[in-house]
């Protein structure tokens, strides 16, 4: 059964940094895009991050100089390194992979998400 799964939120202070992790597992044919996305609650999902398989990148512009997305497409993995946060970046942090799980067909699949939270 294919999941993603993320790691690496908590709490740190404003300045600090944190590194998420998301990997994909179980049967995939090829993953496409991948990113992140951050949810508050009642809130609707937005973008933070996304990486094309080749490495084109495009960040939420209130995040542009302090996150870095990355992927290594032998392990089917994401990774968000998250630098100078702000309280401002608190919010569940999702992982989103535009994959294929047999042939062409491709679908959206998310992570359960990861709590990040910036105390100030």
């Amino acid at each position: 059964q294919l999941q993603l799964v993320e790691s690496g939120g908590g709490l740190v202070q404003a300045g600090g940094s944190l590194r998420l992790s998301c990997a994909a597992s179980g049967t995939i044919f090829s993953i496409n895009d991948m990113g992140w996305h951050r949810q508050a609650p009642g809130k609707q999902r937005e973008l933070v991050a996304a990486i094309t398989r080749s490495g084109s990148t495009i960040y939420r512009d209130s995040v542009k100089g302090r996150l870095t997305i990355s992927r290594d497409n032998a392990k089917n993995t994401v990774t968000l390194q998250m630098n100078n946060l702000k309280p401002e970046d608190t919010d569940v942090y999702h992982c989103n992979a535009k994959l294929a799980v047999v042939g062409p067909i491709v679908n959206d699949y998310w992570g359960q998400g990861t709590q990040v939270t910036v105390s100030s």
